[in-house]
């Protein structure tokens, strides 16, 4: 049964549970703006206000919210600053921002008992995003100039002469960069602390992406020297201040509460595992079945699912919304649009340095229904990226290159759970990788559509020499100890081949399981291609040895019936045998 077309009425569109504000009936998709007020007045917004009720809900709590980059973090930090905070009256850009909320889910929800707390507290809000300096100075600056700008929004603190001469002095040389270090390190605590005894009730502190300066830290070698600071500036202001009435933090990555937050017991974190808070981050398919109705683009949503859904958010599925706006907006043109948006270190430097263990999970992972089972340990320290193996699947998953259906028991850093890509846009993000990185291998661009023209093209020769200048010029004899390492050279090799599906391997087909397989995309034009690889140590080894051995790797196709039980279309089918030992390599092919 078809469900009921949803009704705009005074500047909401409501379908069902969904509600989406529209004020300016203009039914422009706000892409690239995550301020609350310019959102809600001149673009459409997909009503998460229940956010609001969740973090009422936990009086005197520090609430942390990791969640992937662009999945509305900061817009949704922008909304409780605005439905929350008495306007400042030294700050140009305070409005009056009842009629944003005014239809909104927030506003008339359990009878209207959250309007109470509109417009009610004093609020800080500071942003890390910008603090992500190649070196400790430049970014403690950053973090330092964010303190300045919230201390210049909240100047009227001095105006009624309340204020003693000692937290005067203090509020003016940090407004104005003159305090010291020490006194930046309680300039959260001390400006809480004077906003309550101004108004006369608990402050609110909001602080958007504070773990970019820590990955930036990481990044760049300045690790300890931040998180030592941000424990001092945070860990005031947070723990056992009588004069705050919560928080709420947001990150991509969860860092280690041993490294900045070891003395907060009022701590909540809630990460994609989370079921609290479930639905408050992405968009359900109701909301986006909802918005494709009100922009008229119902024909996009199945593209859109294919290209931008997939990722599980405690037990809710959940879609991209930084891709889908942009779809959407885009004339629903499916494109990798999240990739684009900023790098992609974790998963770079996860492929440039990957070993061939975890290439081999990672190849696993881009077949069809293709999982690694791995537990998940949220709490990051970052210098244990490069010793412990699953430190990095679990900050793949917290920066949404992976997901998990596997979401029971949140905090339990033992529970094997099945992680996944979780939609086609992603995918598109590991294969670009793969490519690049075996384009370096190969020796550019050209020289990898070379190796793949010579491999479609049945060119023994060809192919011979490029795999021998690739072996010789990247790879140290010790390297190639195994057969496993050329299996993997080649099977990363052969990723981004035109007119072809990427690899797979180790299959069961047949009588046995066949090395590597290439499927074309149109097997009228292009052959399926069959690859069975042989090694021996480069001691006993001849060059007709490894001819011998090549011609035996194709024949072992043919016996074991590789090809059995798949469809071949008019291009038929194209076999290869190679054979490798140190630095060297024969090939043997034949069409069928």
């Amino acid at each position: 049964m078809a469900s009921s077309a949803g009704v705009y009425e005074n500047g909401v569109f409501r379908k069902g549970h969904v509600r989406i504000s529209d004020l300016a009936g203009c039914k422009r998709l706000p892409v690239g703006v995550s301020v609350f007020p310019m959102v809600a007045e001149h673009s459409v917004f997909i009503d998460k206000t229940l956010l609001i009720a969740d973090v009422l809900s936990q009086p005197g709590a520090i609430t942390l919210f990791c969640r992937p980059r662009r999945f509305g973090k900061s817009l949704n930090l922008s909304m409780l600053q605005s439905f929350l905070e008495i306007p400042s009256v030294s700050d140009p850009f305070a409005i009056d921002t009842e009629s944003l909320f005014r239809g909104l889910t927030i506003w008339d929800v359990e009878e209207g008992r959250y309007q109470r707390d509109h417009a009610a507290y004093p609020v800080v809000r500071l942003s890390f995003n910008n603090a992500k300096g190649l070196d400790w100075p430049s970014a403690k600056g950053m973090i330092r100039e964010s303190v300045v700008a919230e201390y210049g929004r909240h100047y009227y603190l001095l105006d009624d002469g309340s204020l003693n001469p000692s937290d005067r002095e203090v509020f003016t040389r940090i407004a104005e960069r003159r305090a010291s270090d020490e006194e930046f390190s309680s300039s959260l605590l001390i400006l809480t602390r004077l906003l309550s005894a101004y108004h006369g009730r608990g402050t609110v502190v909001l602080i958007d992406e504070y773990d970019a300066p820590v990955m930036a830290g990481y990044t760049h070698g300045y690790y300890d020297e931040v998180v030592s600071f941000l424990k001092g500036l945070l860990t005031g202001a947070l723990k056992d201040n009588p004069a705050l009435a919560f928080g709420v933090l947001t990150g991509v990555q969860r860092i280690s509460k041993e490294s900045i937050f070891s003395d907060l017991n009022n701590l909540t974190v809630n990460t994609s595992l989370s079921v609290a808070s479930e639905e408050r981050y992405g968009f359900t398919q109701e909301e986006i079945e909802a918005l494709a109705e009100y922009l008229g683009s119902e024909g996009g949503l199945s593209e859109a699912r294919q290209w931008y859904d997939g990722y599980r958010f405690g037990s809710v599925d959940v879609y991209n919304p930084w891709s889908v706006l942009n779809y959407f907006k885009s004339g629903c043109v499916a494109d990798v649009y999240w990739g684009n948006t900023s790098g992609n270190g974790v998963l770079g430097d996860m492929i440039r340095d990957g070993s061939n263990e975890t290439m081999s999970d990672l190849y696993r992972l881009l077949e069809p229904g293709g999982v690694v089972f791995e537990p998940l340990d949220t709490s990051v320290v970052f210098p244990d990226i490069g010793i412990k193996h699953e430190a990095l699947w679990s900050m793949l998953y917290l920066a949404g290159y992976l997901t998990t259906d596997d979401t029971d028991f949140p905090n339990s850093t033992n529970c094997v759970r099945a992680l996944r890509i979780p939609n086609r846009e992603v995918a598109q993000l590991y294969r670009s990788e793969v490519v690049e990185r075996f384009s370096r291998v190969a020796g550019g661009r050209r020289r990898l559509r070379s190796l793949h023209f010579a491999f479609a093209n049945g060119d023994a020769d060809t192919l011979t020499f490029e795999l021998e200048r690739i072996l010789s010029d990247n790879s140290s004899y010790h390297d190639l100890t195994r057969e496993t390492s050329y299996h993997m050279l080649m099977l990363g090799l052969l990723f981004g081949m035109s007119g072809y599906c990427d690899p797979v391997s180790n299959r069961e087909a047949g009588h046995g399981r066949f090395d590597v397989r290439v499927v074309p995309l149109n097997a009228d034009r292009d052959p399926l291609i069959t690859l069975e690889i042989k090694w021996v140590r480069p001691a006993d080894s001849k060059c007709s040895v490894l001819d011998t051995l090549a011609e035996t790797a194709l024949s072992q196709i043919d016996e074991h019936a590789y090809e059995s039980g798949v469809e071949i279309g008019s291009a038929g089918v194209l076999k290869w045998g190679i054979a490798f030992s140190g630095k060297r390599v024969a090939c043997a092919c034949r069409t069928h």
